[in-house]
């Protein structure tokens, strides 16, 4: 499964970098393949182990802030594995070839 979130702190300012890199940093000793962007960071392993990374994620941010705010979107597919490079990979070769991918 892959896992997109946005954890943020509530009531702490405009300044949240600090805070969002506190998650960041829970996400990447995980070992998990991962992915960083401006809006979300992206994670990819079975359930239990995502889910497990998230809930320290958000604890890391609730450490230093009363409020949090967490935004997830899952893609459960069992069975798939690198799915997190595969399928950029695979929008970047349409990009490339043009044209309609179905004909």
């Amino acid at each position: 499964m892959i896992v997109a979130f946005s954890v943020s702190p509530l009531g702490v300012g405009e300044d949240v970098g600090e805070y969002v890199a506190d998650a960041v940093r829970v996400v990447r000793e995980s070992g998990l393949p991962n992915r960083t962007d401006a809006m979300f960071t992206s994670i990819e392993g079975e359930w239990d182990e995502v889910m497990d990374v998230v809930k320290r994620a958000v604890a890391a941010v609730e450490a230093r802030a009363g409020r949090v705010s967490l935004v997830l979107k899952a893609d459960i597919r069992p069975g798939v594995t690198d799915g997190l490079t595969s399928k950029v990979e695979t929008v970047e070769r349409y990009l490339t070839e043009g044209g309609n991918p179905r004909t």
